[in-house]
C-alpha cells in the first residue's frame, strides 16, 4: 500500500512539473489542471501557517495569481513543481500572518471581558495623581538646598560626588544635606 502511495505521488509530481511548463506558456486548461492537482495539499500548508480556513483559502486564491504570472521563472533543475508551489503558498501565508492584528486584537467581541487590560484602573490613575501631588507638596516644604539635590539625585541620577562637584560643597555635607531632607520628605508622606 505504501509503495502505491509512493508512486501515486511521484505520478502527481511529474504531472505537475509538466503542467507548470505549460502554464509558464499561457495554458489556461494546463492551470485548472494543476490547481485540481495541487490545491488541496496547498490549502493545507496555508492552513498549518495560518490556522484559519478564510484567511488560508484568500492566501491559497492570491498564490495562484502570482503562480499564473512567475510560472516561466520555475526552473525543475532547482526543485520539482510541488515544492516549489508549496513555497510560494508558505511564503504568502506568512506574509498574511505577518500582516494580521494581534490575537487580541481579532478576537470577538464577546470576549473582550476576558481580556485583561494592561493599563492602570481609574483608581490606581487617581491614587497615583494623589500621590504625585503629596509629594510635590512635600518636597515644596523642604529648604531650596536640600530640595535641590533630591531632585537632581533621583530624577537625574545623578550620584553623590556628582552633586558634590556640581554644587562646589563637600562630599560629606551633600550626604548630609540629602540625608536630612529624606527624613523630613519621610515625615511629611507620613502624615
Amino acid at each position: 500500500m505504501a509503495s502505491a502511495v509512493a508512486v501515486a505521488d511521484a505520478d502527481s509530481a511529474a504531472l505537475a512539473d509538466g503542467l507548470l511548463a505549460r502554464v509558464a506558456g499561457g495554458d489556461e486548461q494546463a492551470f485548472e489542471a494543476l490547481y485540481r492537482l495541487a490545491s488541496a495539499r496547498l490549502l493545507g500548508i496555508a492552513m498549518r501557517v495560518l490556522g484559519d480556513r478564510a484567511e488560508a483559502e484568500d492566501v491559497l486564491q492570491d498564490a495562484f495569481v502570482a503562480i499564473w504570472g512567475k510560472a516561466a521563472q520555475f526552473d525543475a533543475r532547482r526543485a520539482g513543481a510541488m515544492t516549489w508551489l508549496g513555497t510560494i503558498v508558505r511564503n504568502r501565508a506568512i506574509d498574511r500572518l505577518r500582516a494580521m492584528p494581534s490575537p487580541a486584537l481579532r478576537a470577538p467581541v464577546e470576549l473582550t471581558e476576558t481580556i485583561a487590560d494592561a493599563g492602570p484602573t481609574p483608581a490606581a490613575e487617581a491614587d497615583a495623581h494623589s500621590d504625585r501631588v503629596r509629594l510635590d507638596d512635600c518636597l515644596g516644604r523642604l529648604e531650596p538646598r536640600g530640595q535641590t539635590l533630591i531632585r537632581t539625585a533621583f530624577f537625574e541620577g545623578a550620584t553623590y560626588d556628582e552633586l558634590a562637584t556640581r554644587t562646589g560643597s563637600p562630599l560629606g555635607s551633600v550626604k548630609s544635606w540629602i540625608r536630612r531632607g529624606l527624613l523630613q520628605l519621610r515625615e511629611c508622606l507620613d502624615r
